[in-house]
């Protein structure tokens, strides 16, 4: 356990003073947000496919429907207590996925405003590093001129012009003198530009530390935000599903009570069995045709890479590759992908795209268009490669996150351990293939590229994260042998 005297040096995180005082003000703060999160996850405390428990124990069974079939007034309740039914269930999905979007809003927000408060506390602490060695060369600056006025008489000077016994003599030293004044009247000025240098690296110290402390609070925030969001959209998925699946029944009990004619029970069973059977087989095929897609892509790029490197290595060069469709705003110049994504180097690490760099990290031109502008700064990179090529993780890790993530569209981050992570977003709809709590390895197939969020065109918006703060990915990538 760090002490809290260490913990103060080293300014990284929070003391366990502030993580009590913060915790108090979080706890107050988040209450209601929390209430209301509450509600959305109900379903998923009591496990997947309970809705709620206005209606959950009130579904008509088969024989139920027999019975209310025996007679006109029975007949009637009946219909419209299904009716009331499906309207509930309806209700119940539209609900949870406002809150779920509403999440998911917030999130992203939190994560742009931590983001944000990250970049401003690196900022002040370059500058106040900047200001400390400053300070330092004009101490080491004064030390030298010092010791050039030891070197020219020192403090005698003076007092041997008094007893200087010839003119001669008067002359050197009247000219050792003024040399002299110069060398105090210029160590004066370098001393005071010592203590300005000094006091300036003290207060962006003091601000640098101030914005550390708020990084972190909001870093906090952001991740019960993106715990919060995960957990609106599973609530919200559960109530979907619940929805598909009692509306089936309950449509095919609603018509067997409204059908006059002679069909027995047994014929709308049947009927719901099949459509069940072939709504599964559907969803099946159309994951399974997303995922043949995006190899299928994977593969082109993986030989249109290897054919572009044998054709640099038989002419003794490196050919220039045509740039792909534009996939986003973008102010940086754009690169070509070195190897072929998703192949593992000798750091363990993969590219995780095989598209253009259509972006770099940092300040860009803001574009507008579509109801959103993009944002001055970039916190990551973006890889062109076409609506629905692959994306790979770059590291094997755990998914902490896999769904909608406000301007980020569909969005993933995956944690590798040792305080890395990395982000994947802009997903298109239905092209996340792996879930929260899942393990992945370096290459794997996680996700296709797409257009969602506050995007301009198909492209990857990736990022990497060390100790939870974005950092330039060209570089993180660079130091493990990866060009994006």
């Amino acid at each position: 356990m760090v002490s809290e005297d260490v913990a103060d040096d080293c300014g990284c995180a929070p003391t366990e003073r502030e993580r009590r005082l913060f915790g108090s003000v979080l706890n107050r703060r988040s209450a209601l947000g929390l209430g209301a999160i509450g509600v959305v996850s109900f379903g998923a405390l009591f496990g997947g496919g309970v809705v709620a428990p206005a209606f959950a124990a009130t579904y008509p069974s088969w024989d139920d429907v027999e019975e209310a079939r025996k007679n006109e007034s029975s007949k009637a309740s009946e219909i419209a207590r299904i009716q009331a039914l499906i309207q509930s269930l309806a209700d119940d999905v539209a609900a949870k996925q406002a809150l779920a979007e509403q999440a998911s809003d917030d999130f992203y927000a939190a994560q742009q405003e931590y983001f944000d408060a990250s970049f401003r506390a690196d900022e002040l602490q370059s500058q106040a590093d900047e200001q400390a060695q400053l300070a330092l060369d004009s101490a080491n600056k004064a030390g030298r001129v010092a010791a050039q006025l030891y070197r020219n008489g020192g403090d005698d000077t003076s007092m041997e012009l008094f007893f200087s016994g010839s003119a001669a003599s008067a002359d050197d030293l009247l000219a050792r003198l003024g040399t002299m004044d110069k060398l105090i009247e210029r160590n004066q000025s370098v001393y005071a530009d010592a203590i300005t240098a000094r006091d300036s690296a003290q207060s962006l110290t003091d601000q640098a530390e101030v914005q550390r402390a708020e990084r972190d609070r909001l870093q906090q925030i952001a991740q019960e935000k993106m715990i919060a969001a995960q957990e609106a959209a599973d609530a919200a998925q559960a109530a979907l599903d619940e929805q598909t699946e009692r509306k089936i029944t309950l449509d095919a009990q609603l018509a067997a009570l409204q059908d006059t004619s002679a069909r027995t029970l047994a014929e709308y069973q049947e009927g719901e069995r099949v459509r069940i059977e072939a709504e599964r087989k559907a969803k099946e095929e159309a994951a399974r045709k997303a995922k043949e897609e995006a190899e299928r892509l994977a593969a082109a790029a993986a030989a249109a890479a290897k054919a572009a490197a044998a054709a640099a290595a038989n002419s003794g060069g490196t050919s220039s590759g045509s740039s792909g469709s534009s996939g986003g705003s973008s102010s940086g110049s754009s690169g070509s992908s070195s190897g072929s994504s998703g192949s593992s180097t000798s750091s363990g690490w993969v590219r995780p795209s095989s598209g253009y760099r259509s972006s770099g990290y940092g300040a860009r031109y803001v574009q507008c268009g579509n109801g959103y502008c993009s944002s001055g700064y970039h916190y990551g990179v973006d890889l062109a490669a076409g609506c629905g090529s692959a994306i790979y993780a770059a590291y094997g890790g755990t998914v902490e996150y896999a769904g909608y993530n406000g301007g980020y569209g569909n969005y993933i981050k995956i944690n590798h351990g040792g305080n890395i992570g990395t982000g994947y977003a802009h997903i298109r709809s239905g092209g996340i293939f792996v879930s929260r709590g899942q393990t992945v390895k370096a290459g794997q197939l996680i996700a296709s590229e797409g257009n969602t969020g506050n995007s301009f065109g198909c492209h990857l918006h990736f990022e990497t994260y060390v100790n939870g703060s974005p950092v330039n990915p060209t570089n993180f990538m660079s130091a493990r042998g990866i060009s994006v």
